[in-house]
């Protein structure tokens, strides 16, 4: 089973690959894609570098782990990026692979306001990680949703964001070829 990873990844940073580690190893996923979404329609745009970058950023950060993949699958795809069409390319694309969405809880908190979620909690595996304060809900006792004993990382883009624009040297919270680019390129700097 491939692991899909939704993110923004604006920046990537040690967090989401301490998480990706875990569910590769632990949820027995043979590999955890990092799907770099252009614009999730739950999110504000106007924050984010633009789709390419984000996408070198992170696929520096992962480097030649063979188990994990950057993929820029939803660049083609209509916007604002829905899980469920991307879940529908997928498998047109991939037919003999299976796969399961990996998301953290305090996403499942809102998974009713997603655009086709009953059909997503119908025929897809969700594999979640705790989030610190979040309470339980309806979907938590769902026969296709499991919550791992994840550990909980207390780092965000937003801060990495802030920090770098503070003039802060945060190059340990971003894998070391991420943060060269990143610093390189004077991203989060304004």
């Amino acid at each position: 089973m491939i692991g899909l990873y939704f993110g923004s990844f604006n920046p990537i940073h040690i967090g989401h690959l301490v998480i990706a580690n875990y569910f590769v190893e632990y949820a027995n996923l043979t590999e955890l894609w990092f799907i770099v979404s252009p614009h999730n329609p739950l999110k504000e745009k106007n924050t984010l570098l633009p789709d390419y970058q984000r996408f070198e950023i992170t696929s520096r950060a992962l480097g030649d782990y063979p188990k994990f993949k950057a993929s820029n699958i939803e660049f083609s795809l209509p916007q604002p990026s829905y899980t469920t069409n991307t879940l529908a390319y997928l498998k047109e694309k991939h037919p003999n692979k299976q796969f399961a969405l990996i998301m953290g809880e305090d996403n499942l908190r809102s998974f009713h306001k997603w655009k086709n979620y009953k059909q997503l909690l119908a025929e897809q595996t969700l594999l979640v990680y705790p989030r610190p304060g979040c309470k339980k809900t309806i979907f938590h006792d769902h026969k296709n949703v499991h919550i791992l004993d994840a550990p909980n990382m207390e780092i965000s883009s937003s801060f990495i964001r802030k920090a770098i624009h503070e003039g802060k040297d945060i190059r340990f919270f971003v894998p070391e070829k991420a943060w060269e680019y990143i610093d390189e390129m004077n991203f989060y700097r304004k």
